[in-house]
């Protein structure tokens, strides 16, 4: 019998304990077309004559630009269900020591801006004090609306679907660790490199919108999902669990940045289990991954092909980077989270 006394540590729930918490205690009530589920994006509510799309999401791990990933973060979401983000509203939780008026403007504008960048309504939250926190926390909602021809979900992946990437891994990574040791970084490196790489979150940027549209007008386009906690491996576990296949993926066709490999290397961390952000996991027939392609790429979005969908009994796998198959590693936390320890 499992020991529900059991603490957990800094991340994201164990699956199977989520898992059970969710088929417990969540309903489809009212009109939900798709509640909640591992590894699913968003929720989907019937609307009338279109689907309203529902998201929220948290920005922990850094302050700096916080409401900026908090839009970011949230819309991605949306648009990996084929669905346009239109209204956002914020919880703002602030920490007793070192709170001023100046900090709390810096953090509105940041989030108003970034909507505005995205035509989304800045439109409702809440705002406070909050005993307990060290760093200011945003927990955002978005929500979006999308034709109901349109909809993508996660659930909807295919055996033999090729699996593309775009931009590369540990995007977001890269940028929180330049923000956290740029003081550190600045003695060996130039402080043009460390700018560059705070810089990722808008350079490469950690947004996948643009591509996630241009992917939904393929209608041979099965599943989007966006990397966050726990990087490509988790991804690639919420996309085989959702759509209840396997997968096998070839590392060495998983595109990573120089400076995001450089800097993982230097804290130790595996970049396939790093925080990515601004990559998008994209599950199509193989007769429309090259025109996926060709297209991504003169909109600039750089993409590759890095694996298949495959049967569920051929389980999760990886081709390594020594050509053997191997089980696909799992990251119980976010790489990212031994930073802080």
């Amino acid at each position: 019998m499992a020991d529900t006394n059991k603490f957990f540590s800094t991340g994201k729930l164990p699956h199977d304990v989520l898992n059970r918490l969710i088929n417990k205690y969540t309903s489809t009530i009212n009109d939900v077309v798709i509640g909640s589920r591992i590894g699913m994006d968003a929720t989907v509510i019937d609307w009338g004559d279109r689907y309203l799309v529902a998201k929220t999401d948290p920005i922990t791990f850094v302050t700096d630009e916080i409401g900026f990933y908090a839009i970011n973060i949230n819309a991605n979401d949306i648009a990996c269900m084929g669905a346009i983000p239109r209204w956002f509203l914020a919880t703002l939780l602030l920490p007793e020591q070192g709170t001023s008026e100046k900090m709390v403007e810096r953090i509105f504008q940041q989030i108003a801006t970034a909507a505005r960048e995205h035509n989304i309504a800045f439109c409702g939250g809440h705002t406070e004090v909050t005993y307990g926190i060290n760093r200011p926390v945003i927990i955002g909602q978005m929500l979006g609306e999308a034709p109901k021809d349109k909809l993508i979900g996660l659930q909807k992946a295919q055996p033999d679907d090729d699996i593309l990437l775009t931009k590369g891994i540990a995007i977001e990574a890269t940028s929180i660790i330049a923000r956290e040791y740029g003081n550190d970084l600045t003695d060996a490196f130039s402080i043009d490199f460390v700018k560059q790489c705070q810089n990722f979150i808008h350079t490469p940027g950690i947004s996948v919108l643009k591509e996630a549209a241009i992917a939904t007008q393929f209608d041979e386009v099965h599943a989007l999902h966006d990397l966050t906690e726990g990087g490509l491996a988790v991804g690639l576990f919420e996309l085989a669990k959702a759509s209840g296949t396997g997968l096998r993926v070839e590392c060495d066709m998983v595109d990573i940045f120089p400076e995001s490999k450089l800097l993982c290397d230097i804290y130790e961390l595996d970049p396939f289990g790093a925080i990515a952000s601004g990559a998008l996991l994209i599950s199509c027939a193989p007769s429309v991954s090259h025109d996926l392609l060709s297209e991504l790429e003169k909109q600039n979005i750089s993409g590759c092909k890095i694996g298949k969908i495959l049967a569920p009994e051929f389980g999760i796998k990886m081709i390594s980077y020594e050509g053997t198959e191997q089980n696909l590693p799992y990251f119980e936390r976010d790489e990212i989270i031994k930073l802080y320890e």
